[in-house]
């Protein structure tokens, strides 16, 4: 009888690790999207491969906190028209580039630079730390319009060597996501629920400051632009903003970050472009 017992304790022990690993791969995700950045000349191609559909819910590292424009593009004519425009470009008037704003130069611009978009699109913008719902599907209205905007997100990830790291947004409607002055992720599909991922893919990140630039598109209906990292990546490095609540806490906070020598040589290349200017 003992041995009965301790039979069905091992294999109930064994039952619950099972389960436990499966869950966990399965809030993770399968890794479906490799061989990045994207070249050129797919920059605004959507990914090949099938989409996932998987639920990630239950997933705890979804980014709630960002840093970016105090307000959305509004009025965009809907994401298809808008999405192949720089309006970080439009906005700054060439000062700033979508591209050069996902590298720690053109980071550390927006500490001297606003955007002035055209009053029907917003008007002018600063730059503020902003909270969002993943679990809510309008979470990009911002208090403005519900439909026909653009929104900008950008977070730090101090990366304690080279790595390779796995990213998961979840969108509605056009996606786009750039990562120290590359484009890695262009998806003008929506993922069917805010916290659903139809592509996990894998991205390089550099020992020290990463800057993610994650733009989202949207015409109608559900807006949300959610996004999360492997577990590893959560616990092995760390995302900023954390406890920033403004532009001025913020570069406090992430100081001693971008400071870091090994930035890359593209986002070396766009500072020296900035002084030449």
């Amino acid at each position: 009888m003992k041995r009965y017992y301790r039979l069905t304790l091992v294999v109930a022990i064994l039952f619950v690790l099972v389960m436990g690993v499966s869950e966990l791969a399965f809030a993770q995700g399968k890794v479906n999207m490799k061989g990045g950045p994207l070249p050129e000349k797919e920059w605004l191609s959507n990914p090949g491969e099938g989409a996932l559909n998987e639920d990630h819910s239950k997933n705890k590292n979804w980014i709630t906190l960002w840093y970016g424009p105090d307000g959305n593009y509004e009025n965009n004519g809907g994401f298809a028209g808008s999405a192949p425009k720089d309006l970080i470009d439009e906005g700054t008037n060439g000062k700033i580039t979508q591209l050069e704003l996902s590298t720690v130069e053109g980071l550390k611009l927006t500490q001297t630079i606003d955007i002035a978009w055209k009053g029907a699109n917003g008007g002018t913008r600063g730059w503020e730390i902003f909270e969002i719902d993943p679990a809510d599907a309008h979470h990009m209205n911002r208090d403005g319009p519900a439909d026909n905007m653009d929104m900008y997100a950008i977070c730090v990830i101090d990366a304690p060597q080279d790595m390779k790291s796995v990213m998961s947004p979840a969108h509605d409607d056009h996606a786009q996501i750039w990562i120290n002055g590359e484009k890695w992720y262009n998806n003008s599909a929506w993922t069917g629920a805010a916290m659903e991922v139809d592509f996990n893919i894998e991205v390089d990140l550099v020992k020290g400051a990463n800057i993610v630039l994650y733009r989202c598109g949207e015409s109608g209906g559900h807006a949300y632009m959610n996004l999360h990292f492997d577990d590893k990546t959560h616990n092995d490095a760390e995302i900023y903003p954390q406890k920033a609540d403004d532009q001025a806490s913020f570069f406090a906070e992430i100081a001693r970050v971008l400071d870091v020598e090994a930035i890359g040589k593209l986002t070396t290349t766009w500072g020296d472009i900035k002084q030449n200017r």
